[in-house]
């Protein structure tokens, strides 16, 4: 059996703050800490995990570092809104009331939010 199958996928996440973002993640998103050790956390993260380490340097960038692909993106956009999510709207992106950019061919939708330490965070839909 090769890893592929016998792995859960793991993603890694920066923050500068882990108390502050371990609230976030667990209270405002609704994700579930699977464990936690001297250096980080574990989170469960849709048949993977999340593991997010504190970095009191860390420096979030531009770009979208985590997302979610959800059924239906209008509904998932009021539910985070409801949670005090603000979504990020950009000048001249051409982005609905709610944050939401669709694509050209109307196929593709995505909404940008952005964690405490400002790491861009999606939800999409396809």
């Amino acid at each position: 059996m090769t890893f592929q199958q016998s792995g859960a996928p793991v993603t890694y996440l920066n923050v500068s703050d882990r108390e502050r973002a371990l609230g976030f993640y667990r209270d405002t998103l609704g994700l579930t800490l699977r464990s936690s050790d001297d250096f980080g956390d574990f989170i469960d993260f849709g048949g993977g995990l999340l593991r997010m380490t504190a970095m009191p340097d860390h420096k979030a960038h531009p770009h979208p570092v985590l997302g979610w692909n959800v059924e239906d993106i209008g509904a998932a956009v009021v539910a985070l809104r409801d949670r005090g999510i603000t979504f990020s709207i950009f000048e001249g992106f051409g982005q609905d009331a709610l944050g939401i950019w669709t694509s050209p061919d109307g196929k593709a939708k995505i909404a940008f939010f952005a964690d405490p330490d400002g790491n861009v965070l999606t939800l999409s839909e396809a």
